[in-house]
């Protein structure tokens, strides 16, 4: 097996006493773990750092074998690290990416995905600009893994206008005239999660509280519960950034 291809560093994993295990999400070969000599040395680090665009290139003698890597930088991130919010999502969002998918598997859409909301991130002057981006993120990475939301009629009525809610156990979305006696209990629909457009900051953290529901549901079990903490952090930095306590 031997293949060159543009990827995301999701994760880094030091292995031997100089080399690391890096995770790559790459946009047609999935998920791949190789491990890289040197990773931890003074011409590596920079490069093997979340959120990084590399050129990588894969060998392996079978395909069950540990692939061994050359990376070489595209594109460097690091400079976001030193802002807590862009740092909070990169740190979430390429975590998530390599604990929940499985290996080898092709996610085109997602690693499109990935790559567009880590663009939003490094362009957006605020959390406000990439927010949006990264509840569609967290929706279509459920969508992907077979978690996805029926969004596009109401449960009840079949109904395609004025969708408001979701259903927490169903995860369908519910009219305004059926969800009006059972509000309390139903998940907010924001209008741009079906509809696209601009997001204000009650419907960016409403997207959130949607996805996060069906994350934590769905995907954040067992092994996967750790990297929980990673959203924690970044929800609590982006209800402060929106003024809300």
């Amino acid at each position: 097996m031997r293949f060159t291809t543009p990827a995301i560093v999701v994760a880094l994993r030091p292995h031997g006493e100089h080399g690391a295990v890096v995770r790559l999400m790459t946009p047609e070969h999935g998920l791949q773990a190789a491990y890289v000599r040197g990773a931890r040395g003074k011409r590596m680090r920079p490069v093997l750092i979340a959120g990084n665009l590399v050129e990588a290139t894969l060998s392996a003698r079978t395909e069950s074998q540990l692939a061994h890597a050359t990376i070489e930088l595209c594109h460097s991130r690091a400079p976001l690290l030193s802002e807590p919010l862009p740092a909070a999502a990169i740190d979430w969002v390429t975590a998530l990416t390599a604990t929940i998918l499985p290996e080898a598997q092709p996610y085109p859409r997602l690693y499109a995905a990935l790559d567009g909301l880590l663009a939003a991130i490094e362009a957006a002057p605020a959390a406000s600009g990439w927010g949006a981006a990264l509840v569609r993120y967290e929706l279509l990475l459920l969508a992907e893994l077979g978690f996805g939301l029926d969004l596009t009629r109401c449960a009840v009525s079949g109904d395609r206008a004025d969708l408001i809610a979701v259903s927490p156990r169903s995860g369908r979305a519910v009219g305004a005239t059926e969800a009006a006696p059972y509000l309390g209990k139903l998940l907010p629909l924001p209008r741009f999660v079906g509809e696209g457009g601009e997001a204000s900051w009650p419907d960016i953290l409403d997207g959130l509280a949607l996805s996060g529901h069906f994350l934590q549901r769905d995907l954040i079990t067992d092994r996967a519960v750790a990297v929980g903490e990673a959203r924690v952090r970044l929800i609590d930095r982006l209800r402060r950034a929106a003024g809300v306590a």
